[in-house]
């Protein structure tokens, strides 16, 4: 709606005129089926639509895209929820168990169901005081990121890359041969979007793990951690071109593209900052350039 009225040229939707045209489709017969769904849950969508176009004319995002479905589903509930032990009451939804993974500490602000893979997970978003964190070491480290060397840093230590995307390439490709050959939105069809997104789930699984090790060995040993401040999106770009200037060494660099993404290195300078921000440490992002040569003075 808000894309049709930019191209119109008509201002833009603020969440309280998006929030009381919810209140009108929610009593229509076309979209009456909305107030099967709690009402917080699809005014906080709201509150995330007006963030995303915020950003978008401030110059910091890109456009936001409709969402399809079975593909990052998650939807939020900022009150009328209850917590008690292992049970979760949720408005709308009701009483069900959960796994807790870790000890919530402090006053639950927020609830966060979301899709993973074929499970559901949710996340508590809590609030607390802390008092300011000192880390217990003074050394400093440089981390230097790559695809036959996942990190190697400048005590001389190498952590080989776990590559989780092409160790189930082929499998999740023969999935998705199957799904090709079946009729879009059939029994079968889910059956094998189910196999895809297993699939899909247990490579983000095995890439994260990996990261959150190494960020937290990494982040215990050392206060102060530089990194280089990579710009990933224009070194995974495609080089196809256009069709007065098509690229070249197109596959090459399709393949180059898939080893940079399958490494995730964007997740983990994010786990290293946040991380090195509760022990009380800093990351440095210096210019990549020249960071992966020997000094000749040095060494």
């Amino acid at each position: 709606m808000n894309e049709g009225r930019y191209l119109a040229g008509v201002p833009r939707l603020t969440y309280y005129e998006a929030a009381w045209l919810l209140t009108q489709w929610r009593h229509s017969e076309a979209y009456g089926w909305l107030a099967a769904v709690s009402l917080h849950a699809l005014q906080h969508c709201l509150r995330d639509l007006e963030r995303a176009y915020t950003n978008l004319c401030a110059g910091r995002t890109a456009p936001p895209r409709l969402r399809k479905k079975c593909l990052s589903d998650s939807f939020r509930f900022p009150r009328d929820f209850q917590v008690h032990g292992h049970r979760l009451k949720l408005p709308k939804i009701g009483w069900m168990r959960f796994w807790q993974s870790r000890e919530m500490e402090g006053a639950i602000k927020n609830v966060t169901i979301r899709r993973d893979g074929t499970h559901w997970a949710v996340a508590f978003q809590t609030e607390r005081e802390v008092a300011t964190p000192v880390h217990p070491s003074t050394s400093a480290l440089g981390i230097d990121l790559g695809i036959a060397t996942f990190a190697a840093l400048s005590d001389g230590t190498r952590y080989p890359p776990l590559n989780a995307y092409r160790r189930l390439q082929a499998k999740l490709a023969t999935a998705q041969q199957r799904a090709a050959t079946q009729v879009k939105f059939s029994k079968h069809w889910q059956q094998c979007q189910t196999v895809i997104r297993r699939i899909q789930a247990t490579s983000a699984r095995c890439r994260k793990d990996l990261l959150h090790k190494l960020s937290t060995t990494i982040s215990t040993n050392h206060a102060r951690l530089v990194v280089e401040d990579l710009q990933i999106r224009h070194m995974s770009r495609s080089a196809k071109g256009t069709v007065e200037d098509p690229g070249c060494n197109v596959a090459q660099k399709a393949g180059l593209n898939k080893a940079i993404l399958d490494q995730g290195w964007g997740l983990f300078r994010q786990m290293l900052a946040y991380k090195q921000l509760w022990r009380g440490g800093i990351v440095v992002a210096v210019n990549p350039r020249y960071t992966s040569q020997t000094c000749p003075q040095c060494g």
